[in-house]
């Protein structure tokens, strides 16, 4: 009979003593380790305290897999409510012993506000190494596949916050971390915001230490698998021919009758030492944009409306469709149709930074305003967890590289961009990052307005998981040409 070790958070509120009750009665539980800070006092069956520095720090970890004797390990992540379903445990270890997984995971139920709703999440893949990736409250490890990984790649690093992380990435490597598509447990979701207000926190200043902890282990994974690439990099080539100007700014944009105006404008306001344009493709839209960019259009030549006669086309076609007309400048620097330069020398030092770096491509900071332009917490977004030595490595582990986002035209013409509306941006970079270096801007160059029309305001959780899917899949393809790459260096 396959037997459980459970580690859980402590929690002081009423719902803890009946999990404890519910894992003590499964007949494989053998014990129950639960981590506290100091606070745990009780006497329950099959249960012990630990305390901890953090649930999820290096220590804790090493310790509880050195005293690790049973078959599994089943991890609960968060101290919140909740519920198993009828034989849920039973189905994780059934699970987990028929694919020799070396952690198994499941969808869940969420209660919200009272009310229950299905949260499924993704598969895991082979690029799925972001350490954001949401495999639920509930994870079994295979004692077995604990033992292997930590013997082949050493102990769990010594972090405070990154050591789960550390331990799913270098147990993946020696054994399948499955999905489990059935809701097998219900928790209360105590975080309520919305998916639009959730996206920034990896980037939240006061998280800054753990996001180099978070770096340091995903490095580390990078050389386990073969995928790392030294900081050694071509210079950007130069482009034959010559451009209509030195810069343009593209804008791809459908039904922002309400932004747009203000976006093309704040592109106008620029004061360059070099001809730029403005480049704006409207993919059909049936508000009043088209109307107020041909007005612009008519009021200043810098201004290039292209509406193009695909139908077809996502945010990544619109783009290829404004660096390969005639009117692209040598660099295409990226501006939201509702957003603002913060600045009328944005494109200047974008430019000025491709000039001096011989870069592939050039990435801004920026801030995040709600449309009232008033500053929205965390404020400053400027990803200075990007080094230029590890940045490329570092940029696999999280979702996002900031912005504005500005490219070698030429190169851009090259390799072109997926047809897609979300992580178009994220795969051309990842793709440069390889050969080139991405030169950084940390001063804020653009207002990034939140509001209720953004496309990421409210997802629902279907495509939230779609869009990471597909994030996780061009992480897939690219640590596969690492592979390749890092092989030939």
């Amino acid at each position: 009979m396959s037997t459980i070790t459970v580690v859980l958070p402590f929690s002081a509120e009423p719902y803890f003593e009946q999990t404890l009750h519910t894992l003590a009665s499964e007949a494989s539980v053998r014990k129950i380790i639960v981590a506290h800070d100091g606070s745990f006092a009780g006497t329950f069956p099959k249960a012990e305290g630990m305390k901890v520095d953090s649930m999820t720090s290096g220590k804790t970890l090493n310790a509880v897999a050195a005293k690790l004797s049973t078959t599994f390990l089943l991890f609960i992540t968060q101290a919140q409510e909740m519920v198993f379903g009828q034989r849920a445990i039973a189905r994780f270890v059934d699970i987990a012993t028929q694919t020799k997984a070396g952690m198994v995971y499941a969808d869940y139920y969420d209660i919200k506000n009272g009310s229950r709703a299905e949260h499924p999440v993704n598969d895991y893949q082979f690029g799925s190494i972001r350490d954001n990736f949401e495999f639920g409250a509930v994870l079994l490890f295979s004692r077995t596949a604990v033992k292997k990984a930590l013997a082949k790649f050493g102990k769990i690093d010594k972090v405070e916050r990154a050591g789960l992380y550390d331990l799913r990435l270098k147990v993946s490597i020696v054994a399948p971390l499955f999905h489990i598509q059935e809701y097998l447990y219900t928790k209360v979701e105590s975080d309520l915001r919305k998916s639009g207000d959730k996206m920034f926190d990896y980037v939240d200043p006061r998280n800054q230490f753990v996001q180099k902890e978070m770096e340091a282990v995903a490095t580390k994974h990078l050389k386990n698998i073969g995928a790392y690439l030294k900081p050694k990099f071509a210079k950007a080539p130069k482009a034959a021919g010559t451009f209509p100007v030195e810069a343009s700014v593209v804008i791809p944009v459908r039904n922002r009758e309400k932004t747009v105006g203000d976006a093309v404008k704040s592109v106008l306001t620029q004061k360059t030492n070099f001809p730029f344009n403005i480049i704006v493709v409207d993919n059909h839209s049936t508000d009043r944009t088209t109307e107020i960019l041909a007005g612009l259009a008519q009021e200043d030549a810098r201004v290039k409306h292209i509406i193009p006669e695909r139908t077809d086309l996502a945010i990544g076609g619109c783009w290829n469709e404004a660096v390969m007309s005639d009117a692209c400048g040598r660099y295409a620097i990226q501006l939201d149709s509702d957003d603002l330069y913060i600045d009328n020398d944005t494109v200047q030092k974008v430019v000025d930074t491709f000039r001096a770096g011989g870069y592939a491509m050039v990435i801004g900071s920026y801030k995040l305003v709600d449309a009232n332009l008033e500053e929205l917490p965390p404020g400053l977004i400027d990803h200075k967890e990007w080094t230029p030595d590890n940045g490329r490595n570092n940029a696999l582990r999280i979702n996002g590289l900031g912005a504005p986002r500005a490219f070698n035209t030429a190169l851009l013409r090259e390799i072109g961009l997926p047809n897609v509306s979300y992580g178009e941006d994220y795969a051309v970079a990842l793709r440069l990052s390889r050969q080139y270096q991405i030169g950084r801007i940390y001063t804020p160059l653009y207002l990034c307005r939140r509001w209720e029309g953004n496309t990421d305001a409210a997802l629902p959780i279907e495509k939230i998981n779609r869009n990471d899917w597909y994030k996780d899949k061009i992480r897939t393809i690219e640590l596969m040409a690492r592979q390749i790459a890092a092989k030939k260096l």
